[in-house]
């Protein structure tokens, strides 16, 4: 099945996005936020060609929250979960960090995750128990984990609560500090050992399922603010802690919850 999904994934992603690329119309949605003609036309092709391979439920971003809901409440044994272009301030303003974001969930949880940069052609995936891979090469592809101080973190400092975005800037643990404006990107990147940390303060569904895979499966760490169980945070505002070594994840999860 990975295989029929990553092929359906990239063909979408190469027929819909590549395209309009740096060509494309724009508009604000209720929330604020920018939603193309691109988003639009590859979550229709993508739930056609998902449902293909599995008949399932599917959630997209691009629903409106009813349909979200109720695809939620109705996939319990299965449930397609897809960002059809996760990053599109970055797609709309011509920033190659932007990806097509796919998993297979049952149960509330991942068990499959692909996430495709059609710009970089780099193509992450996962599955439960079957390890976690970058255009066939297993990850993590840098294993070196450095002390605390000497980390890379990636942090969205725009979701997080005043007092622990004011530690992060003033007294910031770590060495260097990035955020590229693709949740589902970041997660691949600390899986494949670019970030050594991570952190964010309420990922929606959509933002986390695949990544959140890939990152488990080539051996990272995750939890949030305030629960150790990942999967124990509310589906659709999740707070994330994470990082690819288990030394390195338990000195930042104490230091974050220890500064919020």
């Amino acid at each position: 099945m990975i295989d029929a999904v990553m092929q359906a994934v990239r063909t979408v992603a190469q027929q819909e996005i590549v395209p309009r690329y740096l060509n494309v119309a724009r508009q604000r949605k209720a929330d604020g936020s920018l939603i193309t003609d691109a988003d639009l036309a590859t979550q229709e092709a993508l739930s056609h060609a998902l449902r293909e391979i599995l008949p399932a439920a599917v959630v997209g971003e691009e629903m409106t929250e009813r349909e979200q809901v109720e695809q939620w409440l109705a996939g319990d044994a299965g449930l397609w979960c897809m960002d059809p272009i996760d990053g599109t301030s970055n797609f709309v303003n011509g920033l190659p960090y932007f990806a097509v974001s796919v998993a297979l969930m049952r149960r509330g949880r991942s068990v499959l995750g692909v996430v495709y940069n059609p710009v970089m052609d780099e193509m992450f995936h996962a599955t439960k128990g079957g390890g976690a891979y970058l255009n066939g090469e297993k990850l993590p592809i840098r294993t070196h984990a450095p002390p605390l101080s000497g980390a890379m973190a990636n942090v969205d400092l725009k979701r997080l609560g005043n007092r622990l975005a004011r530690e992060i800037c003033t007294g910031r643990p770590f060495s260097s500090q990035r955020n590229y404006g693709s949740c589902a990107l970041e997660w691949c990147y600390t899986a494949a050992g670019r970030f050594d940390l991570s952190l964010h303060g309420g990922q929606k569904l959509w933002d986390y399922a695949a990544g959140s895979l890939i990152l488990e499966e080539a051996g990272g760490s995750m939890c949030g603010f305030d629960q150790d169980d990942f999967w124990a945070e509310p589906p659709w505002q999740r707070s994330t802690i994470a990082a690819l070594d288990p030394e390195l994840f338990i000195k930042w999860r104490d230091w974050v919850r220890s500064h919020r």
